[in-house]
């Protein structure tokens, strides 16, 4: 899994986003996004392979690796980790599926008493 959180350098972010824009377009993507992007008016945790490579102010096709490591690292400095990015990781984990029901019948996310 690759999250901000755990890359030493944006280069391997980048190199992991140009092997996931390999996938089709259809591809299904599940993000941890808790901020609403310029221009949409509601909160998006689901897109696609095919609207990121076109439209992500980041990472979209054309931008070099270089400038996507200058772009990331001024604006990630001081970032704390997005609000959703654990309920979207245990979503991501099992290719866009909820956990499978506990014995009361109730499917739950959950989230680690270390992050309070």
């Amino acid at each position: 899994m690759v999250t901000l959180l755990n890359l030493p350098e944006m280069s391997q972010l980048h190199a992991s986003v140009q092997k996931l824009f390999r996938l089709p377009d259809s591809t299904r993507v599940f993000v941890g996004h808790d901020y609403k992007a310029p221009g949409r008016d509601e909160y998006q945790c689901e897109t696609t392979i095919g609207v990121q490579r076109r439209h992500n102010l980041h990472i979209r096709e054309g931008i070099s690796e270089d400038d996507f490591v200058c772009l990331r690292n001024a604006r990630d400095i001081n970032l704390n980790m997005p609000a959703l990015m654990l309920p979207a990781i245990q979503t991501n984990i099992r290719a866009g599926h909820f956990p499978a029901a506990e014995s009361n019948g109730v499917s739950y996310l959950k989230i680690p008493l270390d992050v309070f």
